[in-house]
């Protein structure tokens, strides 16, 4: 069992910066894959980006790729997302989510445990 909780959203102009974390419980986190999705309004649920277990590897959706990076600390069993160069499109609820070995870790039906997300605003 993993418990998830987000943190870190809010209000910002557009080219601002946010940084969220994802802070979990569960003596399992560090064996995890991480995904970072999130949902606009009248939008579906998008990936985002992904850790693997050892952070050694990482993964972005095109539309973040280069303005978004993921890290993660196992031995405070957080996942952070820093966002820079935020733009109005990026307004959303940002979730995380444990993506189990093996799993894909862009398909939301992957993963088996959610925060109950943050939100992000971003204004023009």
């Amino acid at each position: 069992q993993v418990h998830l909780v987000e943190s870190g959203g809010g209000l910002v102009q557009a080219g601002g910066s946010l940084r969220l974390s994802c802070a979990a419980s569960g003596r399992t986190f560090s064996s995890y894959t991480m995904g970072w999705f999130r949902q606009g309004p009248g939008k579906e649920r998008e990936f985002v980006s992904a850790i693997t277990w050892s952070g050694r590897r990482t993964y972005y959706a095109d539309s973040v790729k280069g303005r978004f990076t993921i890290s993660r600390d196992n031995a405070k069993n957080t996942v952070y997302l820093q966002m820079n160069s935020l733009k109005p499109e990026d307004t959303a609820v940002y979730l995380c989510a444990t993506v189990p070995p093996g799993r894909s870790f862009t398909d939301e039906r992957s993963c088996d445990y959610w925060g109950q997300g943050t939100q992000v605003t971003v204004s023009s």
